[in-house]
């Protein structure tokens, strides 16, 4: 299962420049994912957002997530009913804009695994990654299937060959990393000719920043560190070989007065077209989905 769906797009760590020859034979498989993180300097090395530059603090990046998952359980069932719909209704709405053609998905940043559930029952291959060990091997548990693999990995050091994917999802993730440019970048690069790389982040975000009791240094809320808006994620952007398009979701006055619980029973279709109303009406949309198609 793994070997099928991995041999075709993974670069052989032997020939990869990131592995050495030991590396490659020392790569570490744990209940059938590989652990495709680097070793050596440069993957270990610190690596600031412009926060941590200006508070002159350092972070580690793989260290930190490692921990986040051992620290929250993202399988865990106490959201609550608001958040629950704000979820659902995302979810559906990124699902809707990946092709009926596309074959091969990589859900970058996997959480509790809800793309390998959904489109596996599509009859898509699915690859589930993140950068903690936790999620990819309980995510592969819980969704057996011989069209799903799971792989930890870093996305500013990505294991696959170019041109690999039909799609890639990307969902609230891009406002944790360090540098989304670099980040939009690797992505696009392993996507096929026509692919698309879907994002979703939350728009327009207000960061809240708290005092950290260990560091006595302002820390972001929920580890965001970056807002985006149809203004400024145009900057982060490729120069060329794309075209995007956006999509404002999950109205904030809508979800105050509980509207959503009143329409969660309509079908999606009809919820949208009422989303985009209110959304017109009171431009407070929550959620920000964008859509990167590569031309080449």
């Amino acid at each position: 299962m793994l070997k099928d769906i991995l041999q075709a797009i993974l670069i052989n760590p032997a020939n990869a420049q990131h592995f050495t020859p030991d590396e490659a034979a020392a790569i570490q498989v744990i209940e059938n994912v590989p652990i495709l993180l680097l070793k050596n300097t440069e993957a270990t090395i610190e690596t600031n957002a412009a926060l941590h530059n200006e508070l002159g603090s350092s972070f580690n990046y793989a260290d930190h997530y490692e921990k986040d998952a051992q620290a929250y359980d993202y399988f865990g069932g106490d959201a609550s009913s608001a958040t629950r719909l704000e979820r659902n209704y995302s979810r559906q709405t990124i699902t809707s804009k990946i092709p009926a053609s596309a074959n091969l998905i990589l859900d970058v940043g996997c959480g509790d695994g809800w793309v390998a559930k959904t489109f596996l029952q599509k009859n898509k291959k699915v690859i589930s990654m993140d950068i903690s060990t936790a999620n990819p091997i309980r995510v592969l548990k819980e969704n057996p299937s011989d069209n799903h693999a799971a792989v930890v990995a870093d996305v500013f050091h990505l294991p696959f060959a170019k041109n690999s994917f039909d799609a890639i999802i990307a969902s609230e993730i891009i406002e944790h990393v360090y540098d989304p440019k670099l980040f939009i970048e690797k992505l696009v690069a392993v996507l096929k000719p026509g692919g698309k790389l879907i994002l979703a982040t939350p728009y327009n975000e207000t960061l809240v920043y708290h005092l950290c009791v260990h560091c006595n240094k302002p820390t972001p809320a929920n580890a965001h560190l970056h807002s985006f808006n149809e203004k400024n994620i145009i900057h982060f952007f490729p120069d060329q070989g794309i075209e995007f398009s956006f999509e404002k979701l999950i109205n904030n006055y809508a979800l105050k007065i509980r509207f959503y619980n009143l329409v969660k029973f309509l079908p999606y279709t009809i919820w949208k077209l009422l989303d985009k109303l209110f959304n017109k009406i009171m431009n407070k949309p929550r959620l920000f989905i964008i859509t990167v198609t590569k031309l080449s």
